[in-house]
């Protein structure tokens, strides 16, 4: 099957849970000054502006920062945490829902040597792209890039023609949210390919 690239519109639907999981299986691009790296997407999470006070509480403690939230589906959005580890989310839905999906960890595939010098490693284990600050460091993924869209030419998905069936879908608590109370760290919006050495560890 040719594989093709993920339209705007896959990403403007109302339902990011539904995003969320259909984005496992399908691969994530960038090309950065001219160089290609790829990983298969193994895990995800869904962030949702009703029902989810730990979106409430980053919309609220990020207000300037989160209008890259306010936008169409489709756009990458990229804060750091610790000062030093950039989370690669996509704007979901339209400006009125700040919905968005965390790329939590991909299977490395195309320009794995590339990925390594990124991330200072000499051969590629789990470390290399099984978390969401080191997936961003090895496919050079930065907040510069915030805004920019994932349907073009420097971000992309492409759908290869992989279905995940739901059997092997694996549903849990989102990591690290604890403070965020224990309904919101509770809700089952962590998705994960069962079985996959690349999906990142739980916290």
């Amino acid at each position: 099957m040719p594989h093709s690239k993920l339209p705007a519109a896959f990403f403007q639907r109302p339902d990011v849970l539904t995003i969320a999981r259909e984005l496992l299986g399908k691969h994530l691009y960038t090309n950065i000054d001219g160089v290609i790296t790829a990983g298969r997407v193994v895990e995800t999470e869904a962030y949702r502006h009703e029902g989810d006070h730990s979106l409430t509480m980053h919309l609220q403690r990020k207000r300037r920062q989160a209008q890259g939230l306010h936008v169409p589906g489709g756009a990458a959005y990229i804060y750091t945490v610790y000062n030093r580890h950039a989370l690669f989310n996509i704007a979901t839905h339209d400006a009125a829902h700040p919905d968005a999906v965390l790329i939590r960890a991909v299977e490395p595939t195309v320009g794995i040597e590339e990925m390594l010098r990124r991330r200072g490693l000499a051969e590629a284990r789990r470390a290399l792209t099984a978390g969401p600050g080191v997936l961003s460091q090895a496919l050079g993924i930065t907040p510069a890039l915030t805004g920019r869209p994932v349907t073009g030419e420097v971000i992309w998905f492409e759908d290869h023609g992989e279905e995940i069936a739901e059997t092997n879908v694996v549903a849990s608590a989102r990591v690290g949210l604890e403070y965020a109370g224990p309904e919101a760290a509770g809700l089952p919006w962590r998705f994960r390919i069962k079985g996959n050495l690349w999906t990142s560890p739980a916290k």
